[in-house]
């Protein structure tokens, strides 16, 4: 099968974040099987997920691992112009589908590639690690990283993480965390607003402390240039409560996500917040004793990426692509649960950020086959020389 008619395969598995993964998985390892190579499973406590490694090569120290997720982003509320999940060529040199670019295409180059790896007599090893619920916050990756690292004897050093950057070395990535919180006050008329605790008086006043805490980071002279902005960023995407105007709010919700700089530390600002609510919590019971503000860690800090220019995976990197620059990102990926496992990671995959999540996603077919490229590069430079 060439790269496109898998890619057709892995677009028509309807996968979200959060939902099994199971029939694309095993599509996948039996694929990988047929080649001659028995992939692992790691499954979910539940079973109804499992992300998956394998091994093509000798058992050596220095191998290079390809990264990649199997879940996507939904469709609903999107005006799409044809099937997303049936891969469309329109003839314009695209190819249309959920996953084209964020991150199916890049599994696509890695299965496109197997047989010339498994034929080609390599020198160090190169790894397949595909796993799930990355688009709702990185979750599989740290348990499949362990499993990595438990199975084999040889300890990989480098890890290409795949996501669509336009095959352009990504070196530096944000941390993220998401928080949803809850506010619980006391309901009363509104004329009593001093003798009760208003939850949404109290979330407000948790939007300003995030407004403020950023601004005292920037103050600080933390500041990344490298990234766009070029701080880190503590934002409100979501808050509701009350029920009317002149009733006293008893629950208000919000979320916050925090987005920071490699500099910055994302468990310490955690640790701040936290010591604030308890704070706020403290100087209110005197009013209402059961005044409380819940917060609930959508998902575990992914940590940011910060790989040193000088490291040898850029090196590789460049000698792989082509390239010589190299960028950063504000966005999240698995390249930092990697780089924190030990790897020296970089991301670099085919596709452009900027089709991902949105209507009619797209990769075009020349991105697609420089995809291939770089990974036939990669078994290149992995080979025993003749």
């Amino acid at each position: 099968m060439n790269v496109e008619q898998i890619l057709e395969k892995l677009i028509a598995f309807p996968v979200l974040g959060g939902e099994s993964n199971l029939e694309i998985i095993h599509w996948i390892k039996s694929y990988i099987e047929k080649h001659g190579i028995k992939p692992t499973l790691v499954p979910n406590k539940t079973n109804t997920k499992a992300s998956l490694h394998c091994r093509i090569g000798p058992e050596i120290d220095g191998g290079t691992i390809l990264s990649g997720h199997t879940d996507v982003v939904p469709v609903k509320g999107q005006n799409w112009d044809t099937d997303p999940f049936k891969l469309t060529d329109k003839g314009d040199g695209k190819l249309y589908g959920r996953g084209t670019c964020d991150m199916k295409g890049f599994l696509a180059c890695c299965l496109a590639a197997l047989p010339a790896m498994t034929k080609t007599n390599l020198k160090t090893p190169i790894y397949l690690a595909f796993s799930y619920d990355e688009e709702i916050g990185c979750l599989a990756a740290p348990e499949l990283i362990k499993h990595i690292q438990s199975t084999y004897s040889e300890k990989p050093k480098y890890a290409i993480i795949g996501e669509p950057s336009m095959l352009q070395p990504i070196i530096g990535q944000k941390s993220m965390h998401i928080l949803d919180i809850t506010v619980n006050g006391s309901a009363g008329h509104s004329s009593r607003i001093k003798q009760e605790v208003s939850a949404v008086h109290e979330a407000a006043k948790l939007v300003l402390w995030a407004e403020q805490k950023m601004t005292d980071l920037i103050a600080s002279g933390n500041i990344d240039n490298r990234f766009n902005p070029p701080h880190s960023s503590l934002h409100i995407g979501k808050i509701s409560g009350g029920i009317a105007a002149n009733i006293i709010a008893d629950k208000a919700t919000l979320s916050m996500d925090i987005r920071t700089i490699p500099q910055d530390n994302s468990f310490n600002i955690f640790q701040d917040f936290i010591t604030h609510c308890k704070n706020r919590e403290n100087a209110l019971r005197t009013i209402y004793p059961d005044f409380e503000i819940k917060i609930k860690e959508n998902h575990p800090i992914v940590p940011a990426l910060n790989t040193n220019t000088h490291t040898e995976i850029v090196s590789l990197i460049a000698k792989l692509t082509g390239s010589q620059k190299w960028s950063t990102v504000s966005y999240a990926s698995e390249a930092g649960q990697f780089a924190q496992a030990g790897f020296q990671s970089i991301i670099c995959g085919p596709g452009s950020i900027k089709q991902a999540h949105r209507a009619n996603e797209f990769i075009t077919k020349k991105q697609l086959q420089k995809g291939v490229a770089m990974i036939q590069s990669l078994i290149n430079h992995s080979k025993i020389s003749n």
